[in-house]
């Protein structure tokens, strides 16, 4: 044989497609996802069948746990003990199901998630509501099939009298498909297919009337009834649960707070570390000590309090934090004929109930087959007993067992079945009194096969058998409902004080970008000095703000965005220290740069309003509340044009005037108020009207006519005017001249651009940088007093080719 006929070519993604495909088929069907009609994933069917058919019923004593999973694996299950040990673990936690399956004896783990114990020590047996999962199973109600190895044969699914799927809920993962099902109150879902019985074609809100939503076993409160009715109609939906808790009032004015149910699926010890963890990390202030008090009295987790704590505010940030509050996602999916289906609350209920109607016509169908073969065998008795002696002279005569039975059968026209109970019945039963109790028996079992074919026959009979049977179960079983349902959603508020201390502390931002945080201790340390903090060679600090650690600062950008940055998140330096890259506390992009940085205390007032002014003249006001913001990341403050940026950014309560001095000297006052309020992406209106070449230096927040402008150039000429110079104009003109260049071949220059303006009532230093790396400083009153259109002075004396490249003012603390 060639090779070319040894192998056939074939394409990978067609062989992985092929048996990934098996193998999903596989997953779907026979691991992951659970039968619609009884609930259960294979494992658990197989794991519950093994045990009733071995008898590990709950009328019997436990039996080692090794021995069941052993049955499984050798019967039904071929798969590692681990997987069929873990199924079984599962239906015996009552913190998972709310009824539990397996009836557990020994240590089978705990709401701490501690494992259960090796199945060599444990001991189980079936709940008794297991029983009713399986009840009927000998009656041929549900279909079987050949195990793994064709010795034996499994149920395809079990009879489950109740709704299982609903009552104890599910979870899993497969290829392409999860499911997640909560567990419910078995009371309200039995009720719901009595109501369904009775009304097949009842409305969600009808069904919601009866089932308020989950009910979880270990309780807590749930909270979304729209994500209920969402998840009850699609499959899909999304609630809140929240743990049940108390604050208790102690001694001494302290109190505490005490947690008795906490979510569905959730860690107890990894909640109760989590809050530890928030209490060794001072992540809130006013948590003195928890304690996990849980015993056999239930659970109970304590959070102590220091003295005059937030006690609401502390639980309201644990709610947040930790899982004291959890998303419960519906994904409703389940096998409805040997496929996923993603199912709405009233489909899943209508399949059940097709089962049931397919269990009961089946379990009655093989009963009554049983009552007319007994009445067929008891007719044939009764006939005998009234012609004994002849029966009895007509099998002494026959030579043996079978010529007797042909005998009876050609003699006196009984069928091969009744000749054949004649023949095995016993001398006692000769008696009258057995003759009367035959009779009784007889007549018993015509009424009862009545009785069977009128179940048969009449739809309405068998609805009210399934019905008074579901019933039965709801009486006997049915407990108390354990979770909460809450309509709402509480949004959950944290105040900033609850998370972080309030403290006064200095903000420092230099001119290459470095911030700081600095307590009023290393300050006062240090020299209490404001000019003394530590920076790298070359930098010079541009922002100092004294703040509080509630407060945010508002970093604006020369491209129009801003961060909201709270001041507790700006890294805390010693006043000596240099501070850390901005970069590395806000996303600020390498392109652009900081402009103005604007502390504020709280966002409500109505009359504060940001107003933003570009290089190109334009100007914006915006309310300050728009700058509200909770995101890290950048936001948009200001539209900007092409070509254009923000220089400057203030607050303003908009009773001031403001001076925009452009780069040639020109300028105009104009009031803030002119500048109607417009929306935080807006890009503004005109502020002055500027040559092509020319663009602004400097904006100002001036009011009155008391104060002086003190104006430098890029050459450190310079000199003061009196504000009262500065007349009011009207926004949008070309303004007045503010400085007069020198010209001339034969005449020292003074500048050729402004380089910054400053309006003082007293004396401050201006701090300006030159392009040959020298920082120079003077005050504004050794300006020489000047007519607002003059030529200046020098003040400061620069170098040959030396010029200023930047030019800025510090007022400690700055308030800007």
């Amino acid at each position: 044989m060639s090779v070319s006929e040894q192998f056939k070519p074939a394409f990978l993604e067609d062989v992985v497609g092929d048996r990934f495909g098996r193998y999903s088929k596989y997953i779907i069907q026979d691991r992951a996802i659970p039968d619609v009609r009884d609930g259960l994933k294979p494992v658990q069917r197989r794991i519950l069948f093994s045990m009733y058919e071995s008898g590990n019923t709950s009328d019997k004593p436990y039996r080692k746990s090794a021995k069941t999973v052993g049955d499984v694996m050798g019967n039904y299950h071929p798969h590692g003990d681990s997987s069929i040990y873990d199924g079984m673990v599962r239906m015996a936690q009552p913190w998972k199901m709310s009824h539990v399956l397996v009836d557990g004896h020994g240590n089978w783990g705990s709401l701490d998630d501690d494992p259960a114990a090796a199945m060599r020590y444990t001991e189980a047996r079936l709940s008794p509501i297991a029983n009713e999962l399986l009840r009927d199973i000998d009656k041929d109600t549900v279909s079987f099939r050949s195990n793994f190895d064709n010795t034996t044969e499994e149920p395809s699914v079990l009879p489950a009298r109740f709704p299982n799927l609903l009552v104890n809920g599910v979870s899993g993962i497969s290829s392409g498909f999860a499911t997640e099902i909560p567990t419910h109150s078995l009371r309200e879902i039995i009720d719901a297919c009595v109501a369904l019985i009775d009304k097949p074609f009842m409305e969600l809100d009808e069904i919601m009337q009866i089932v308020q939503g989950p009910d979880f076993p270990t309780g807590g409160i749930i909270m979304g009834e729209e994500g209920i009715r969402e998840a009850y109609r699609t499959g899909k939906g999304r609630i809140y649960i929240r743990s049940k808790t108390e604050i208790e009032d102690l001694r001494g004015g302290k109190q505490q707070i005490v947690i008795t149910e906490i979510p569905y699926q959730v860690v107890k010890s990894r909640l109760v570390t989590a809050m530890e963890n928030i209490r060794l990390e001072k992540k809130v202030d006013g948590i003195a000590e928890v304690r996990d008090e849980s015993g056999r009295d239930g659970l109970r987790i304590v959070v102590e309090l220091k003295k005059e704590a937030d006690a609401q505010g502390i639980l309201n940030y644990l709610f947040k934090k930790t899982d004291l509050q959890v998303t419960y996602n519906f994904n409703m999916v389940a096998i409805v004929n040997k496929a996923p289906q993603q199912l709405g609350i009233i489909q899943i209920l209508k399949a059940y109930i097709q089962h049931q109607r397919d269990v009961v016509t089946a379990r009655t169908q093989y009963d009554l087959n049983k009552a007319l073969d007994r009445s067929h065998v008891l007719e044939g008795l009764v006939k005998a007993l009234n012609i004994l002696d002849e029966v009895i002279a007509t099998i002494k005569a026959s030579k043996n067992r079978q010529d007797a039975q042909l005998n009876l059968v050609n003699q006196f026209g009984f069928t091969e079945r009744q000749a054949d109970a004649i023949l095995t019945l016993q001398l006692y039963r000769l008696t009258n009194l057995e003759l009367t109790s035959l009779t009784k028996e007889l007549d018993e079992i015509k009424k009862k096969v009545e009785d069977l074919q009128l179940i048969l026959s009449n739809e309405r009979k068998l609805l009210q058998v399934i019905k008074k049977e579901m019933t039965d179960i709801r009486n006997r079983f049915g407990i108390d409902r354990r979770s909460v349902v809450q309509g709402e959603i509480e949004e959950i508020k944290v105040n900033l004080e609850v998370m972080v201390n309030s403290e006064d502390v200095i903000v420092t931002v230099s001119n290459d970008g470095y911030v700081k945080r600095t307590s009023m201790l290393s300050f006062n340390r240090s020299g209490g000095e404001w000019n003394g903090s530590g920076v790298k060679e070359g930098d010079q600090i541009r922002h100092v703000f004294e703040v509080n650690t509630l407060d945010r600062l508002l970093l604006f950008t020369q491209r129009g965005q801003y961060f909201s940055l709270p001041v507790h998140l700006v890294p805390e330096f010693k006043w000596k220290d240099n501070g850390t890259a901005i970069v590395n506390v806000i996303p600020i992009a390498k392109e652009d740069r900081l402009v103005s940085v604007i502390p504020v205390k709280s966002f409500e007032d109505e009359s504060q309003s940001l107003v933003f002014v570009t290089k190109r003249g334009q100007v914006k006001r915006t309310l300050l509340k728009e700058y509200e913001t909770n995101r890290s990341a950048a936001v948009v403050a200001c539209k900007v044009a092409d070509h254009d940026e923000i220089i400057h950014v203030y607050g303003s309560d908009m009773s001031n005037d403001l001076l925009l001095v452009t780069k040639q000297g020109m300028s105009i006052r104009f009031a803030e108020n002119e500048i109607n309020p417009m929306g935080r992406a807006a890009a503004g209106v005109r502020g002055i009207q500027l040559k092509d070449d020319d663009c602004i230096a400097t904006a100002l927040s001036v009011h009155g006519d008391e104060g002086e402008i003190t104006i430098l150039t890029d050459l450190g000429w310079g000199k003061r005017s009196l504000l009262l110079d500065y007349v009011q104009q009207g926004r949008g003109g070309k303004g007045m001249a503010s400085f007069e260049f020198k010209e001339g071949k034969r005449v020292k220059p003074n500048g050729s651009v402004i380089m910054g303006a400053f309006f003082s009532k007293e004396a401050y230093p201006i701090i300006a940088l030159t392009n040959g790396g020298r920082m120079l400083s003077v005050l504004t009153e050794r300006a020489p007093l000047m007519d607002r259109k003059s030529i200046g002075k020098v003040l400061l004396p620069l170098e040959k080719d030396e010029q200023l490249i930047d030019v800025f003012a510090l007022h400690p603390p700055q308030h800007e």
